[in-house]
């Protein structure tokens, strides 16, 4: 897991969505348990606090369960909520584009070929 200690995304928020990424992804399975908080937070060298809150992030989602003296598990994915949780991402991811675009003084013309042609380009490889 990477955390960019220079980032304006705060760290738990970088946590909760890497794991939220790899749950959606299947990297883990319904079930599995997600590090322990006190483990993580000593290899990321970060405090167990910002730990916690990406862990109860997760839970608030219904991506993650705390179970008392185990930690964190998988929550069983059902494919409309995956399909849901993808449509969000994508629709932030655009949003963030659309006001890259803005400052950049792009015309929503502009902005539409360059997503056409990397869509072109993501086919071709």
């Amino acid at each position: 897991m990477k955390i960019l200690q220079n980032s304006d995304e705060p760290i738990y928020m970088q946590i909760a969505n890497q794991f939220r990424t790899d749950i959606l992804t299947g990297k883990f399975d319904q079930g599995e348990y997600l590090p322990s908080i006190r483990r993580l937070a000593k290899d990321l060298k970060i405090s167990v606090i910002t730990t916690m809150k990406a862990y109860e992030e997760l839970a608030e989602e219904g991506l993650v369960t705390a179970v008392q003296g185990k930690g964190f598990y998988v929550n069983a994915q059902d494919s409309e909520m995956l399909r849901e949780q993808h449509l969000r991402k994508v629709e932030d991811s655009l949003l963030e584009a659309i006001s890259a675009a803005e400052i950049a003084g792009m015309s929503d013309a502009e902005l539409m070929q360059t997503l056409q042609t990397l869509l072109t380009v993501r086919e071709e490889e």
